[in-house]
C-alpha cells in the first residue's frame, strides 16, 4: 500500500489541483450516501415498493441538505470540462474528437449496467416477478441515467457554456417557476429547468476555469446569498425543505429542479470554493491525495452501481426468515435510520465486489495509456491527467 501511494504522488504532475479531485469524489459519496439512506425497498402484498424516511420523518430533511450534492458535481465538470476544450483548442484537437473522447469517459461503464440489468429483466420475468416490482428495481437502476445524460449535452456544449453568465440559466429558472407555481402555467413548463437548473453550477465551473471565481468574497457571497435566498422560498414561498425528492408530496425540488434548488446549489458551489484551500493543504499528504485519486478513477463504476449493490444486499436478506429491521421493514421510526447505518457496510462490500467486476470498462483505455500504477514511475504530464 505505501508503494502504490507513493507511486500515485509521484506520477501526479505539480500543476494539477487536487482539491477539483476531492470535489468530485465527495459530490459522488455525497449522492451515494443518499440514497442509501433515504431510499428502501418495503415488500408489501407480495411487490415491492420504494418509501422514504423524508415522508415519515421530516426531522431528517437536514439529510437531503448535507447529501444532495449534485450542484457541486456540475460546478467540477463545468470547469474541467472549460480548461480540457481549451487545451484541446490550443493542441490542434477538433471539437468532434475532444467530445468524443470526453463522452466515452461517461458512457462505456452505462454498457455493462445494461447488459446486466437486461440479463437480470429477462431473468426476473422468466421467474414470475411481477411488474410493479420490476417496475421499482429497473426506476431505482435507471435513474441516475437521467444525470449522466445531462452531464452529456452540458459537456457537449462547453464552447458555448464557456461564454454564458450563469444568471442567465439562473433568470430562466426564475421565470419558468414564476409561470408555474404564480401563473398556474402548465407543470410540464418545468422540464426546462432540468438543464437549466443544472446549466447555472455548470456555467459557475466554466467561469470558475476562466479565473472568474478566485475571490474568497465571490464564494462568501455565493454561499451566504444561496443559503439567506433558499431559506426565504422555503419559509415564505412554499418550497420543500428537502432538497431531494418525497414519496407523496405535490412538488419536488429536484424532479425538475426548482429555483430553491438552485440557489441551494450556489450556496453548495461557495461553500465548495471556500474548501479548495484546506483540501489543497490536506491533499499534500500522499495518503490522503492516493485515496481521492482512486475514487476518481472509478467515480463512474461507483455512482452507476451503487443501487444495484444495495439492491443485492436487500434481496439477499430476504432469505432470513422474517423481515430484517432497516432493509425490509418500512421507514416510519427513527430506530429505521439507526438500524439502515448498521447496514451501509454491507452495501459497501456489495459495492466493492461490483467494483471488482466492472471497473474496468471505466478505465480500459486509461490503463492502457498511463504506466502510474503498473510501472512505479511517474508519466508523462498528458497520460496522468488521462487518469
Amino acid at each position: 500500500m505505501r508503494d502504490l501511494i507513493r507511486r500515485i504522488d509521484a506520477a501526479t504532475p505539480p500543476d494539477r489541483d487536487r482539491a477539483v479531485d476531492a470535489l468530485r469524489a465527495f459530490a459522488i459519496l455525497g449522492v451515494v450516501l443518499g440514497h442509501w439512506l433515504v431510499t428502501a425497498l418495503v415488500s408489501d402484498s407480495g411487490t415491492v415498493h420504494t418509501a422514504s424516511p423524508l415522508q415519515n420523518l421530516p426531522q431528517l430533511t437536514p439529510l437531503s441538505w448535507a447529501f444532495q450534492t449534485l450542484a457541486v458535481f456540475f460546478l467540477v465538470g463545468g470547469q474541467v470540462a472549460a480548461k480540457s476544450y481549451t487545451a484541446a483548442r490550443a493542441r490542434g484537437t477538433t471539437y468532434r474528437h475532444w467530445l468524443t473522447d470526453r463522452l466515452a469517459r461517461l458512457f462505456r461503464p452505462v454498457a455493462a449496467v445494461g447488459a446486466l440489468w437486461t440479463a437480470a429483466t429477462l431473468a426476473m420475468l422468466a421467474s414470475g416477478v411481477g411488474f410493479e416490482t420490476l417496475h421499482t428495481l429497473l426506476k431505482l437502476v435507471l435513474s441516475p441515467l437521467w444525470f449522466l445524460l445531462v452531464f452529456a449535452a452540458l459537456t457537449a456544449a462547453t464552447p458555448l457554456t464557456t461564454r454564458l453568465h450563469p444568471l442567465w440559466p439562473l433568470a430562466v429558472v426564475l421565470h419558468v417557476d414564476l409561470l408555474r407555481f404564480g401563473l398556474g402555467a402548465p407543470a410540464w413548463l418545468g422540464w426546462i429547468n432540468i438543464a437549466a437548473g443544472w446549466l447555472i453550477p455548470f456555467t459557475l465551473g466554466a467561469a470558475w476555469a476562466r479565473g472568474a471565481l478566485h475571490s474568497r468574497a465571490t464564494a462568501w457571497t455565493l454561499l451566504l446569498g444561496g443559503t439567506a435566498t433558499t431559506a426565504l422560498l422555503i419559509l415564505f414561498a412554499g418550497y420543500p425543505a428537502s432538497m431531494v425528492g418525497v414519496p407523496g408530496a405535490t412538488v419536488s425540488n429536484l424532479n425538475p429542479p426548482t429555483l430553491a434548488a438552485a440557489t441551494f446549489g450556489l450556496a453548495q458551489c461557495g461553500a465548495a470554493l471556500l474548501l479548495l484551500a484546506p483540501l489543497r493543504r490536506v491533499l499534500q499528504r500522499p495518503a490522503a491525495w492516493a485515496a481521492v485519486a482512486l475514487m476518481n478513477l472509478s467515480a463512474m463504476t461507483v455512482f452507476l452501481w451503487h443501487q444495484t449493490a444495495m439492491m443485492t444486499v436487500t434481496a439477499l436478506g430476504l432469505l432470513a426468515d422474517n423481515p430484517l429491521p432497516g432493509l425490509h421493514t418500512s421507514p416510519d421510526h427513527p430506530a429505521w435510520l439507526l438500524a439502515r447505518l448498521a447496514w451501509l457496510p454491507a452495501f459497501a462490500a456489495a459495492l466493492l465486489i461490483c467494483w471488482a467486476a466492472f471497473h474496468t470498462y471505466e478505465q480500459r483505455r486509461r490503463r492502457s495509456h498511463s504506466r502510474v500504477v503498473r510501472e512505479g514511475r511517474p508519466a508523462r504530464s498528458a497520460q496522468v491527467r488521462r487518469v
